[in-house]
């Protein structure tokens, strides 16, 4: 009896043996198994001929970001080549290129480059690691999304950012450039602002003064992206204010903004507002604090933010 109880023990012990060899052979055969990515050659295949020439608005955009690239980077980043790749013409081809544009081996840049310093180029994967990784991809996956539709144009750049290279897939129609990773990503912009003063109206029925501030985002290629601001107004008669308007706005495309403002003093010697405002492109993120009266930029990307509280006198 005894033997035949320790017969059961080793066949037992055998039995989780092999169990144990059998879940590791298949967790080894899983861990092997390919995931599925896809490629531009994916992507081509998607594609049917389209514009056979560039549209001069396109090539205008591009021809004038070399320019602008040229005069203030340098030789950083350079725009070495185009080659036309077709027409976008199934729904997977969408998908695949969104895919592409989020994958964290693609080349993305950010930066501000009047403002050579913030500048970085490099693979999405490089630049953004853990949350901040997730959150980018999100935010070009999504930018991309409402730019992307059937019957896109596509257009393969060629880049060299301090003696690497590099492609970019660059989505346009005859009115202009859709989206590209690179172009999303820079911005051209003043930190300083702008501001204005109302003129003099001895003519008016009502004493009134305004002052408006505002911050402009642009293309590589110069024309406006975004603008964030706002604009106080007094109403007042001899030295006292008798009420105060504040308006505020914020808008970019292929980003995000914000903008909030408040009055904080309506009558007396002065008027009073406070603003919240910013703006970011598609890789970071904006939020508003209501108990600091504040806008705040998280993640990484190009952006202008300002906070502030301005005073008008009569």
């Amino acid at each position: 009896m005894k033997k035949l109880a320790n017969t059961f023990k080793l066949f037992a012990v055998i039995s989780v043996l092999m169990l144990t060899a059998c879940q590791d052979d298949n967790s080894d055969m899983t861990q092997e198994t390919p995931v599925n990515k896809v490629s531009a050659a994916d992507l081509k295949k998607e594609i049917t001929p389209g514009l056979k020439t560039v549209p001069e608005n396109v090539q205008i955009q591009i021809n004038d970001s070399k320019q602008n690239l040229e005069k203030y980077l340098k030789n950083d980043l350079q725009i070495t080549g185009i080659t036309v790749l077709g027409k976008l013409s199934t729904q997977k081809g969408i998908q695949i290129s969104q895919d592409l544009i989020s994958d964290k081996e693609q080349f993305i840049a950010e930066g501000n480059i009047l403002a050579p310093e913030t500048v970085k180029v490099g693979k999405t994967g490089t630049l953004f690691s853990g949350d901040q990784l997730a959150e980018a991809q999100k935010g070009l996956r999504e930018a991309a999304a409402d730019q992307i539709k059937t019957g896109t144009d596509l257009l393969e750049i060629s880049w060299n950012y301090k003696g690497e290279a590099f492609t970019s897939l660059c989505f346009y129609n005859e009115s202009g450039i859709l989206w590209d990773n690179v172009f999303a990503g820079l911005v051209m912009m003043d930190s300083r602002g702008n501001s204005e003063v109302s003129p003099i109206d001895a003519q008016a029925k009502v004493s009134s003064k305004w002052f408006k501030e505002w911050w402009t985002a642009k293309w590589l290629w110069g024309s406006k992206r975004g603008e964030i601001g706002y604009q106080i107004t007094i109403y007042y008669s001899g030295s006292t204010v008798s009420n105060v308007d504040v308006s505020d706005w914020g808008n970019i495309s292929l980003g995000k903004a914000k903008s909030e403002s408040k009055v904080t003093k309506k009558t007396g010697a002065y008027g009073q507002c406070r603003y919240a405002l910013g703006l970011c492109t598609p890789t970071g993120s904006l939020s508003f604090n209501t108990s600091n009266f504040s806008v705040s930029f998280s993640g990484l990307g190009s952006n202008i933010v300002s906070n502030g509280t301005k005073s008008l006198y009569p």
